[in-house]
């Protein structure tokens, strides 16, 4: 596809700003992630609500966009080689912008970015989503406790490998980047919006906390954090 209305998604979505980069999403901590990139990283972009309640996400304009049915997508008008580039995975969509914009991956540390970055998408992601559905969502009416103490334990797990990793650290490679805009967000939804923070041991955390304070105090996370607009 050369043009951005060859994309079937932006009959559903018009384009605001055909130049900008176009961002499909929800105020999710998967979301986030990429308008918290985008705020940082000073791209612009035009955020559009894929609005869960209404089933947007299974949608034929969002399948075409990804068939995967997840948020966030992205495409980029002005991508590789001047081309649109459409792009779904908000790990793959954090390196693509960090590329781009050359910003949020420090110099040297390119693989221990890029290390952090999937300790988040393989564990952090999965660990925490699955203790937030046993102990916020319907799964806390399950009677056997095996499958809430099981994703209980790996996120405290995963948690105390974050805080000793953390030690004397503002950021999780010394600099901020992509890695620390993928972890914070499901950091503070386990502790503000799951419930979950104390059971998997948050009290006894040395670092990660104020390592959490530190990412929301950030103006441009505090931007991200509500884009899209739910209107």
């Amino acid at each position: 596809m050369s043009t951005l209305g060859d994309f079937p998604i932006t009959s559903r979505w018009p384009p605001r700003d055909p130049q900008a980069i176009q961002l499909y999403s929800l105020p999710t901590p998967n979301g986030v992630k990429v308008s918290i990139a985008l705020e940082e990283m000073g791209l612009p972009y035009d955020p559009h609500l894929v609005d869960f309640a209404r089933n947007d996400q299974t949608s034929p304009a969002f399948l075409s966009l990804n068939p995967n049915n997840k948020i966030p997508a992205i495409i980029d008008p002005q991508g590789p080689g001047g081309q649109p580039l459409a792009l779904f995975e908000s790990g793959a969509i954090l390196l693509y912008l960090a590329e781009k914009s050359g910003k949020l991956i420090p110099e040297g540390k390119r693989w221990e970015v890029i290390q952090w970055l999937m300790f988040q998408m393989g564990g952090i992601g999965p660990m925490f989503g699955q203790l937030g559905y046993f102990h916020h969502f319907a799964g806390k009416d399950v009677e056997d406790p095996r499958p809430k103490e099981r994703y209980r334990a790996e996120a405290e797990r995963l948690l105390k490998v974050l805080d000793g990793a953390l030690a004397g650290k503002d950021w999780i490679v010394g600099e901020f980047s992509i890695a620390d805009i993928a972890i914070g967000p499901w950091l503070r939804t386990l502790r503000d919006f799951y419930k979950a923070a104390d059971i998997a041991g948050w009290h006894q955390l040395k670092t990660v906390p104020a390592y959490l304070d530190r990412f929301l105090a950030r103006p441009a996370v505090q931007r991200g954090l509500v884009q899209p607009p739910r209107g």
